[in-house]
């Protein structure tokens, strides 16, 4: 595509035209030029004023639904709803049916995705079926273009599975992606055991149930010299634990969902469902915990942690819905309206862009002269109201529909494919 973006400020630590003002002509997908006034014929232009051009963001760790679950969601839909959210890229987990765990599975996501604008990185399972008894051939998926490999939604609960998993992709360099969570601990609890789980009278998800686990990763990839990901943490003790276990050279990285940076368990106490999610929200002292834990490198990046959900699966009494809730369209848009007074623009770059990137050994997008084009276009102080009826998610369990944000994603570009939103 060829297209003049005018006045539009570069937020790239890496490129020489870092907060600069300028103007950037795409031509056939790719940076021709870049300087304070470009002007060329036939070229159409987009003038948008207070436009910040970032590198393409990616959302590491989504449910997309397809194949099986096409009815949340599917490949189309995940890919419009990523391109919303000002993603130009996702890194997908296995949880589909059937599940990924075969390098047929990972070529079926990379053959069908591979017209879209959002680039779709699978995410190969460790167990077969994801039920944490057999590991899969993780070589195969790793050479068919795997790029991580977790069982998911499900937590990797059998010690070994996890120790033998380490072991197996340390030959390669690979990633094991873990959501730690206890089952045996958590039972059937349904919010953050605490003041509002006593309050209601519902039985709660104790803080033990992440940090045994986030303890038992760290012990292993500590044994195994091997790398783990701590996939969305919410407690102050698991941060802790991985600020610790960094500083004592552990292959160990952590993330953390924008949902629990921005709200605490008092969101349950009107029992909206969509607030049910895992990990849970947790204390205020726990939200504080994560806030430091990103700015001292101890959490590496952001996520949105997408679990679209049928509404049959949401509209219960609250004890009865499941887990999840669809975040691709807003998260970027939550953290930076409520983490701007803390946070810079350059470090919200750096949580949804160039962190998780490099964690999973991709190409980091360079805003410079001759660079295939591959960013977001994010207006800072546009207001804007995420609606129903034009959401691009299948799903609609998300807390934040008809919510009014500052901060309004107009689109992407990614190379020859683009998309764009009217916020109006």
């Amino acid at each position: 595509m060829d297209l003049l973006i005018k006045h539009a400020t570069v937020i790239n630590a890496e490129s020489e035209y870092h907060q600069q003002t300028v103007d950037i002509l795409i031509k056939a997908g790719k940076i021709d030029k870049i300087a304070p006034l470009i002007s060329v014929d036939n070229t159409p232009d987009l003038t948008i004023e207070g436009l910040y051009v970032l590198p393409g963001l990616i959302d590491v760790g989504i449910i997309i639904g397809d194949p099986g679950y096409e009815h949340r969601e599917d490949l189309y839909s995940a890919n419009k709803a990523a391109a919303a959210g000002g993603f130009t890229a996702v890194a997908c987990y296995p949880n589909t049916h059937p599940v990924v765990d075969s390098k047929s599975g990972i070529r079926y996501i990379k053959n069908n995705a591979e017209n879209l604008a959002v680039d779709f990185y699978p995410i190969g399972a460790v167990s077969e079926h994801c039920d944490g008894k057999d590991i899969t051939e993780m070589i195969d998926m790793y050479r068919s273009g795997a790029i991580a490999f977790s069982d998911g939604l499900h937590a990797i609960q059998h010690n070994g599975m996890m120790m033998r998993a380490l072991q197996y992709v340390k030959s390669f360099d690979g990633l094991i992606i873990n959501h730690p969570h206890d089952a045996s601990i958590a039972g059937d609890g349904q919010i953050n055991e605490g003041e509002v789980s006593t309050m209601l009278g519902m039985k709660g998800i104790p803080d033990m149930a992440e940090e045994l686990m986030v303890h038992r990763d760290i012990y292993l990839a500590e044994y195994t010299d091997s790398r783990v990901h701590l996939s969305n943490v919410s407690t102050k003790g698991a941060v802790d634990m991985i600020r610790k276990a960094k500083k004592e050279g552990i292959k160990v990285s952590a993330s953390v969902a924008a949902i629990n940076l921005c709200y605490t368990d008092q969101e349950v106490l009107n029992f909206d469902s969509n607030f049910k999610i895992l990990p849970p929200l947790r204390s205020s002292a726990d939200v504080l915990a994560l806030k430091e834990g990103l700015k001292d490198g101890t959490i590496d990046f952001i996520s949105s942690n997408h679990v679209p959900l049928e509404e049959e699966a949401k509209k219960k009494e609250f004890s009865f819905a499941d887990f999840g809730a669809a975040g691709l369209e807003t998260s970027f848009v939550l953290s930076w309206q409520n983490l701007k007074n803390q946070f810079s623009i350059e470090d919200m770059e750096r949580f949804w862009s160039s962190s998780p990137r490099k964690l999973l050994g991709l190409p980091l997008p360079k805003i410079e002269e001759g660079a295939k084009a591959n960013f977001t276009l994010f207006q800072p102080e546009q207001f804007w109201t995420h609606k129903r009826q034009t959401r691009n998610s299948k799903s609609f369990n998300s807390p934040f529909i008809d919510q009014t944000f500052q901060g309004a994603i107009l689109g992407i570009i990614n190379g020859q494919k683009s998309e764009f939103f009217d916020r109006s």
